[in-house]
Formats: structure tokens, sequence, C-alpha cells
């Protein structure tokens, strides 16, 4: 029984390395840089729009017969102004989310995709498209 809970804590990190990841291909990219104000964990207190966020992470058991493995989706957000959404910035959003196969602090990112997209309106004039990308992981 504790080599079962034991497993359990290690698959519970297959969302942290995923968003970890998610934060750092984001953050690292110049051209979406130059199109927003920041790309931040969670929405920021402070910020003004256009920003990028990434949001919650969502898991469940996924595997194969001999390796433990965990599916995960992450939202990314893109918070904005004005009528329209930046296309430019929807774009980049959506090849970094590419990206997110390979390693992740000791998972293997085996699958990427993206499931959802949703655009609504806030009251205050701005806009928000959420972006749900699917990851399949391994463990080791």
């Amino acid at each position: 029984m504790a080599a079962t809970d034991a497993g359990k804590r290690a698959m519970s990190g297959a969302e942290q390395a995923v968003r970890a990841k998610a934060l750092a291909l984001l953050a690292g990219d110049a051209d979406l840089a130059g199109m927003v104000h920041g790309v931040f964990d969670g929405v920021p207190p402070r910020t003004s729009a256009p920003y990028v966020s990434v949001g919650g992470a969502e898991g469940r058991d996924w595997g194969t017969k001999d390796r433990a493995g965990r599916e995960v989706q992450v939202m990314l957000v893109l918070n904005g102004v004005g009528e329209s959404a930046d296309c430019g910035a929807v774009a980049r959003i959506e090849a970094a989310a590419g990206g997110l196969r390979g390693a992740a602090d000791g998972w293997t990112v085996v699958s990427v995709r993206v499931m959802r997209t949703r655009f609504t309106f806030a009251r205050d004039g701005g806009w928000r498209r959420e972006t749900i990308v699917r990851c399949r992981c391994l463990a080791g």
C-alpha cells in the first residue's frame, strides 16, 4: 500500500510540471513578449491588458501497462481590450502549446493537443480567450 501512495504523490506533480513548462515557453517567446505586457502564473494583481496567464491544470490517470502516467489539461489565457482578439498573440500561444512535448521535470509529455478554445467579452470592454491544452504524460 505504501508504494501505491508514493505513486499517487509522484503523479500529482505532472500538473505542476506541465504548468511550469507552459509558463517557461510562453515567457521565453520574444515575439509574444512584444505583443503583451507579460506572461503570468495565474491572474496578476495589477497588470493592464493585453497579458497572458497560465491558469489551472486538471489531471487524471493515464498511462500504459508498464508506466504510470497522467493526462493533464492546462488553461492558457489571453486577456485583452478592444473589439477583437489579437490573432498574432493567439497564434504564438498555440505555437507554444505545441512545444510542450518532451521532458518536463521528471515527466515526458508524449502528446499535446488543443482541446477547445473559448472567447468571451467582459463587462469592462475587455475580452478573454481561453485555450485548453491536453498533455498526455508518462512518468520518468
